[in-house]
């Protein structure tokens, strides 16, 4: 996916922007960059890959070299970027997020009509913000272009846009699927997709842009470019795993929401009889804990950590890319407590389950160090669909993922017409999927969150949130 923080002011921001960039690093993994303008030396520009080198190391020293009272910066899952333009519409830099699915239709259909060419990556491929930024160019103003390459766009595009005078375009994608927050200082104004990064840099909140909403923000005020859109669709899995804890997103808190989550489960179990035997409930590292805790306190049961996660050479975002590899670093991570393991009925809480890959590893790590019982409940619903939307899931098909797997197993494409009774705890369909996927785990319980649960944790309309992963109502 990826995050983006940006700054103009009346003082150099190249360092605001390095920290602000840096605490969105748990969104991405490949690449990051950034982006300043100055009257002296124009615009600069630094990109590197982070992939096995996180942000922070990669820029250290920029301000020496990088200068400008404005500037924006990413951490990019995909493509190089900030890339830098010049256009019909001026020389500007520019970052996006979000997910283009018809690429190879917009790319043919631009070199049919324009005669134009790309710039090819090693790869081959072209790079998606140059897409983005070629559709914007064939209208002649900045807020027609965006409108015009959100539309054209089958998934979802939110914009930073740094202008030569300093200013920079913000626009959030069409539905508001991810957040786009604006802050301010005694000297300047800046715009993050997290709400902490800038309050970290002492920035205070000002505004939070709405959906498909288009802004011009310069040192001393935001001006608004094209009102925002009524229809909104959150990605609600920012809640569930996405968002750092202390972000808030439409003003709920990350955080409160995890442990509110856990709290909804909890008082499910509690009145079906399921928190009966269980020693302890405990979060699967990390952002599992959130919830556990959440459903600890609710329960009554007490929260331990039966295992550590030993994160100073491996964080998350540093996993390789290479599923067996992935696999044999989550093993090699988790360190046992033996005294909270041994001749333990144990009750875990996951952000989610997707491939129930790592979920076997962890299973299998704990009954080897002597658990008595392993008990799963996942934090949001089944999952359903890989995410169109968001690039979310990293699997090639939904096959991938181990509900849909199971679904088809048993009733082939013709249980693709069911995909909300299975979804659904209380039905016949329902029953069976998590049975069989419990038997699979060698779990001795296992139980999802639901919808209207997860949404109630939320605390938003359900009309205000994408449960697409889960429902295919995106």
């Amino acid at each position: 996916m990826g995050g983006f923080f940006g700054a103009t002011s009346n003082r150099d921001v190249v360092l605001d922007v390095f920290f602000g960039v840096d605490y969105h690093s748990h969104l991405g993994t490949r690449r990051g960059g950034m982006a300043a303008v100055n009257e002296e030396k124009g615009f600069q520009r630094d990109i590197h890959n982070i992939e096995n080198s996180p942000f922070r190391t990669k820029f250290a020293g920029i301000t020496d070299e990088m200068h400008g009272n404005a500037c924006i910066g990413c951490i990019s899952d995909s493509d190089p970027q900030p890339i830098l333009i010049r256009s019909n519409l001026g020389v500007y830099a520019i970052t996006t997020i979000g997910c283009i699915n018809n690429a190879d239709e917009l790319i043919n259909e631009f070199l049919s009509l324009n005669g134009g060419h790309f710039t090819t990556m090693t790869s081959g491929k072209i790079n998606s913000t140059e897409l983005v930024a070629a559709l914007i160019n064939q209208k002649d103003n900045f807020v027609d272009g965006i409108r015009f390459a959100q539309e054209k766009i089958d998934g979802s595009l939110s914009i930073l846009i740094l202008l030569e005078d300093g200013s920079i375009i913000a626009a959030r994608d069409k539905v508001g699927r991810l957040p786009i927050l604006i802050g301010k200082d005694t000297d300047g104004r800046c715009v993050s997709f997290e709400s902490f990064a800038f309050e970290k840099l002492d920035y205070i909140f000002e505004k939070e842009l709405g959906p498909a909403e288009i802004v011009r923000i310069y040192p001393d005020r935001v001006h608004t470019l094209a009102e925002p859109q009524k229809k909104l669709k959150i990605c609600a899995f920012l809640w569930s795993y996405y968002g750092y804890p202390t972000a808030r997103y439409e003003g709920v808190g990350v955080e409160a929401m995890r442990t509110k989550n856990g709290a909804v489960m909890a008082r499910e179990d509690k009145a079906n009889g399921l928190c009966e035997g269980i020693d302890y409930v405990s979060g699967v590292p990390d952002s599992g804990t959130p919830h556990a805790i959440g459903y600890a306190n609710e329960s009554g049961i007490p929260f331990a950590r039966p295992f550590i996660k030993y994160t100073p050479t491996w964080p998350r975002s540093f996993m390789p890319t290479n599923q067996s590899e992935r696999n044999k670093v989550a093993k090699m991570k988790m360190i046992p407590v033996h005294d909270l393991i041994q001749n333990k009925s144990l009750l875990f809480v996951d952000d989610s389950i997707v491939r129930g890959t790592q979920m076997r590893e962890t299973i299998d790590f704990l009954y080897t160090h002597g658990a008595k019982e392993v008990h799963m409940r996942s934090a949001c619903p089944p999952i359903m669909y890989g995410c169109k939307y968001l690039n979310f899931s990293r699997n090639t098909s939904d096959d991938d993922l181990i509900a849909r797997r199971v679904i088809h197993d048993l009733e082939g494409p013709e249980g693709d017409k069911y995909i909300d009774e299975y979804c659904d705890a209380s039905t016949e369909r329902g029953k069976k999927l998590r049975e069989i996927i419990c038997k699979e785990l060698k779990l001795t319980t296992l139980g999802y969150q639901s919808i209207a649960g997860l949404i109630e944790a939320i605390g938003l309309p359900e009309e205000c949130v994408c449960t697409y992963c889960w429902n295919g109502k995106g």
